[in-house]
Order: C-alpha cells, then sequence, then structure tokens
C-alpha cells in the first residue's frame, strides 16, 4: 500500500462508517465534510465544496485543469442511516464488509491514496459526487465539464467479477407511462368509466415488447399503481420502465417507440415521462486505456488486467457521452455491490492503487 494498509483501512472505516445515503442530503453533508478532511489530510491541500441543489461535492483541481486527467468517485451510498447497527463494518480473514465498500467507498480511498503517490500531481482533478447512486441528478452538469476538459477519465467504481475492468456499460433510459381514464361505481355502472388498470395492462405489454434481446437491449415495466378504492373503476395510474442499451441509437429507437404508444380506449390518456437518463460506455471509449492499464500491470508484475461489459450503469457513462476515453471498474476487487453480501479483498487493495497510480502517472508523463 502506498501510504500503508492500515491508513488505507483506518480512512476506509471512518468512511463506511459514517453512513451516507444518497436520498439523506444532511447524512451526504456530513461525509463530504469526512472526505474532506482524509483527503486534506492525505494530498495536503482542501477540496472545493460544490453544493447543489443541496446536494455535497467535492473536486481538489492540481494545475489549472487544461486537458487533465479526471479521476471520478462519488461518497453516497444506497445504504440507509441504521444499516450499520446489523451489518456492522468489519476486517476478517482479508475480507472488508460494510455497508458502501465495494460501492463504492474503497475506489474512493484509492483514488485519495494514489494521487497522493503521485510525485507531481499537477494535471490530475480528483472529483468526487454525492448523488451517483440516484441518477447524478444534481452532478450531472459537473460530471460532464469536467470530462471535457480531460485526456481521460479514471472510473473508480467496483470492478467487475475477478477484478476485470468494466470497458463498457449500457446507456439507462427511465422512464413513466401515466393513464388517465374516468372514474365509475364497479358495481353500479361500470360501463361508464374507462379503466386506467387495463389500458395500463395493455401498454405494459405493449411496452415489453419494444425490448431487442438479440440487440441487449433490454425494456422493463417495473413499479405499477393504479386506482383508489377496491370498488371504483381506476381512473388514472402509471407504471415505471427501465431501459438498457448497448448503444445510443437504441435508445433513440426505444424512446421514440415508446412515445408513439396509444390507448386501446379512445376515453384514456396516455402520457410519457422521464426519457434517456445516462448514455451508453462504449467499448471503444475505453479501448486505448485498457490496453494501457493491462500493459502497464505487465510491466510491473501485477496481476494481469481483463476486462469486461457490464449492464448497470456509472457516472462514467456521462464522461464517455462527453466524448472523453474512459475507463470504468479501477477500483475494489470483490462483489455484493447493494447487497448484502458486499465485501472487498484486503489483499487486492495494493496491486490496484499501484495500477491507477502508475496509470495516472504515464497519461501525466505525455504532452496533452
Amino acid at each position: 500500500m502506498l501510504t500503508g494498509i492500515g491508513t488505507f483501512l483506518a480512512d476506509l472505516r471512518a468512511l463506511v462508517e459514517c453512513e451516507s445515503p444518497s436520498s439523506d442530503q444532511a447524512a451526504v453533508a456530513r461525509s463530504a465534510d469526512l472526505v474532506a478532511a482524509i483527503g486534506t489530510a492525505r494530498l495536503g491541500v482542501p477540496p472545493e465544496r460544490l453544493t447543489v441543489d443541496g446536494c455535497s461535492h467535492l473536486r481538489w483541481r492540481f494545475g489549472d485543469g487544461d486537458r487533465q486527467v479526471l479521476l471520478l468517485a462519488h461518497h453516497d451510498t444506497v445504504w440507509p442511516v441504521g444499516t450499520l447497527a446489523v451489518r456492522p463494518y468489519t476486517v476478517e480473514e482479508g475480507v472488508v464488509r460494510g455497508p458502501g465498500c465495494f460501492d463504492m467507498l474503497t475506489g474512493l480511498v484509492m483514488a485519495v491514496h494514489a494521487v497522493a503517490g503521485l510525485p507531481d500531481p499537477t494535471g490530475v482533478t480528483l472529483l468526487v459526487t454525492g448523488d451517483e447512486e440516484i441518477g447524478s441528478p444534481s452532478s450531472v452538469a459537473l460530471i460532464e465539464e469536467e470530462a471535457r476538459r480531460s485526456r481521460a477519465a479514471l472510473v473508480l467504481e467496483g470492478s467487475a467479477g475477478g477484478g476485470a475492468l468494466k470497458t463498457a456499460r449500457k446507456g439507462t433510459s427511465m422512464y413513466e407511462v401515466h393513464v388517465t381514464g374516468r372514474a365509475a361505481h364497479a358495481g353500479l355502472e361500470p360501463e361508464k368509466g374507462v379503466n386506467a388498470t387495463l389500458e395500463l395492462a395493455r401498454l405494459a405489454l405493449a411496452t415489453a415488447e419494444l425490448a431487442r434481446p438479440a440487440a441487449g437491449t433490454t425494456v422493463t415495466p417495473t413499479v405499477v399503481t393504479a386506482g383508489t378504492t377496491v370498488n371504483t373503476v381506476p381512473a388514472r395510474g402509471f407504471f415505471a420502465v427501465d431501459v438498457r442499451a448497448w448503444s445510443h441509437d437504441e435508445q433513440l429507437r426505444v424512446d421514440r417507440e415508446l412515445r408513439e404508444l396509444t390507448p386501446l380506449d379512445p376515453g384514456a390518456v396516455v402520457e410519457i415521462r422521464g426519457g434517456i437518463n445516462r448514455p451508453p460506455l462504449e467499448e471503444r471509449a475505453s479501448r486505448a486505456l485498457f490496453d494501457r492499464a493491462a500493459s502497464l500491470a505487465a510491466r510491473l508484475g501485477l496481476p494481469p488486467v481483463t476486462g469486461t461489459a457490464v449492464g448497470g450503469a456509472s457516472d462514467g457513462n456521462y464522461t464517455a457521452g462527453a466524448g472523453t476515453p474512459t475507463l470504468d471498474g479501477l477500483g475494489a476487487v470483490g462483489g455484493g455491490a447493494h447487497a448484502d453480501h458486499e465485501h472487498v479483498l484486503v489483499g487486492r487493495l495494493a496491486d490496484r492503487t499501484l495500477l491507477l497510480r502508475e496509470l495516472v502517472a504515464e497519461l501525466l508523463r505525455e504532452a496533452p
């Protein structure tokens, strides 16, 4: 470990035990205070505090930011305050456990320690956001702005299986399909109503048909709600739709076809809300950086670097969408993101942090 495994694990434990669920802005603000304190201690300078729509983000910029190397992390997690009472931070038999340790507090600590280990960090910007787990609504503009100034974006999300880097990610689109019908008494005169539940059922089936399995495009109706009482023809309701696609063209196709859906009952009104959330991280955006990381690992005698495509999205989708070469999954080796078995392998912390540091150093040595 660049500054010692004990120091690294102490920093990680402090962050895990702070608890920082995305939806709790006070908790995220407390976490930002702690990240700022740890980062200042390791990097020697405090960050800029960037509060957008009440959410706390941090930025360390070394140099003027022109053609920088961007390290991207987030300090929010999916776990509510109080999770530690049933899932405490532990280190046993070489495995760290605790809420948020894999996604992605270890990656955040890695970023800080890797930058601290550089002889000269000039040209690096470390951006730590506080709302990634809910789609980055307040930080997307910051991320895209930094991406456009960067020659490369390195994302500290946890690795895929076996430590694989993430060379491609599906883009995400999120929708709500709302139906407005007309209420009526379900026993006395149901024929006078326009049944929103029936329209939602028809539309949900039609929506699912927009998927293209051969292209890897999934279109999944999820949450649904309708009606008010058991003896009333429901007048309104909605269902949510989760869309994942490997290409932006597929996202556009689904968006167009979803908005073309019409109700069977002419008395019903359909409204489509939402849209494309994150563009895909396509392999062409990561190929050169992945090849460089693999070559570096071989030269340094580190474990071989592999890559894979994954369905989940991250803020790396935004940097790739901005046209910036992006490599994701550079964080912890472990697993169980968003699950009770979330964990990190202690034995892989040193080599992953070293690989990150040397990749940044090599990028900095190149002329912009």
